[in-house]
């Protein structure tokens, strides 16, 4: 079955939806659900099915796998605790996160473990936030210790470990050096973990607690969780990850079983949501309108400004675009937006259809998730077929070329 549900055809979204149903009839993307949403209006279209071998088709409801996407959504808890004085910026974290105090940092990145410098000041609140308080995921140094060590101890989700409950995941954290001095480089997705345990010490419940309390319930966010309750469970397609070499299809995830079958023992703010389009639209439409969701107010607006604007400096941007621009092999060409605010990515230039404002960010499950405020824009492509391969990164890139042709048709 090739379509399911198809808002988009005559509302100027026909390319759109003409690339996202090529791509389901190569047999690359066994399906995918979209939605683009301007003002008052929301379109969506679910082509293909759930399997690769075919079986139920892909629904508006189908609940994905929202990786990376996870980032943009979980970073709010932070900002709710911001907006109530409960952290300041620039306070350290020691006494939330003590497994952090007293830093040594290593004194090249490819260093031994061993040898290091002692840090020049405490990790802050605001190091946390904005990715740069020391350690993370860093293409460039994979190979050195430093990186190894990281997945030896399961301290991301994709390492040969399982990752722990937070506090084992804080002391094995906290048996590593830096690889940089805190506030001194943008690296990537560790700290949107790190931030899930300091929401939970500082308030005193789990992290995914909080986000439902403060978020998810308020937005209306019903299908949004770090797992699928057995009743859903049908609605959750498995995870791809086809072989890069031969393009065989591989489940990397199944439903039924799976990661996101049961309550994780680490609740990741870096990748581990699951959701719908429609849920997270209500959250880039809450951040559109300045933080407020029919008529309640979820975020203050200098919040969600501080989300969506540069954070980093221009020696940290540089660095940034430099990895973004030097690995688009690896990437497929994501990540060249520029600049990074609080959790996702901010276009500070003008590098393909999207305008300079757009923010948002990739999941390596295949997903996408940005708004555009010039255009009062949102936008989502979410699909069950992983970055192993370039398809679901090439289906992205079109999805967003045509969606920014059809605001002219």
């Amino acid at each position: 079955m090739r379509q399911n549900v198809n808002d988009f055809t005559g509302n100027g979204l026909d390319k759109v939806y003409d690339v996202l149903a090529r791509a389901v009839d190569s047999g690359k993307i066994p399906g995918v659900v979209a939605l683009v949403g301007r003002g008052d209006q929301t379109h969506v279209a679910a082509l293909g099915t759930m399997r690769h071998e075919g079986g139920a088709p892909m629904s508006r409801d189908t609940i994905f796998r929202m990786a990376s996407t996870s980032k943009p959504v979980t970073m709010a808890a932070g900002m709710i605790l911001l907006d109530e004085c409960r952290l300041r910026l620039d306070d350290p974290v020691d006494p939330w996160l003590p497994e952090l105090a007293d830093r040594q940092v290593l004194r090249r990145i490819d260093s031994p473990l061993d040898d290091t410098v002692p840090a020049r000041r405490p990790i802050t609140v605001r190091d946390v936030l904005t990715s740069t308080f020391g350690l993370g995921m860093d293409i460039t140094s994979l190979g050195a210790p430093i990186m190894g060590a990281i997945f030896e101890r399961g301290l991301t989700p994709d390492g040969p470990t399982p990752m722990p409950e937070p506090d084992e995941w804080m002391r094995r954290l906290g048996e590593l050096p830096l690889m940089a001095q805190p506030g001194e480089r943008w690296q990537y997705h560790i700290s949107n973990d790190l931030l899930g345990v300091l929401v939970a010490r500082v308030t005193g419940q789990s992290f995914e607690s909080f986000l439902r309390e403060r978020l998810f319930e308020p937005l209306g966010m019903r299908d949004t969780g770090f797992d699928v309750p057995a009743d859903k469970i049908d609605r959750l397609p498995p995870l791809y990850a086809p072989d890069a070499a031969t393009g065989e299809f591989h489940i990397w995830d199944e439903a039924e079983g799976g990661r996101h079958s049961k309550p994780p023992a680490f609740q990741g703010g870096g990748g581990g949501l699951v959701s719908t389009v429609d849920d997270f639209n209500a959250y880039f439409r809450m951040l559109l309108n300045g933080g407020v969701h029919q008529g309640e107010r979820i975020l203050s607006r200098p919040a969600v400004e501080l989300m969506t604007t540069n954070r980093l400096t221009p020696e940290q941007n540089a660095a940034r675009n430099a990895m973004a621009t030097q690995n688009v092999h690896l990437s497929f060409g994501q990540g060249q937006h520029g600049g990074w605010g609080l959790g996702m990515a901010v276009r500070t230039y003008r590098g393909d259809y999207a305008p300079v404002g757009q923010f948002g960010w990739d999941g390596g499950s295949g997903t996408t998730a940005h708004a555009d405020p010039a255009n009062q824009l949102t936008g989502f492509l979410l699909t069950q077929v992983g970055m192993t391969v370039p398809d679901s990164t090439r289906l992205i890139h079109d999805f967003w070329t045509t969606v920014y042709q059809s605001l002219h048709a």
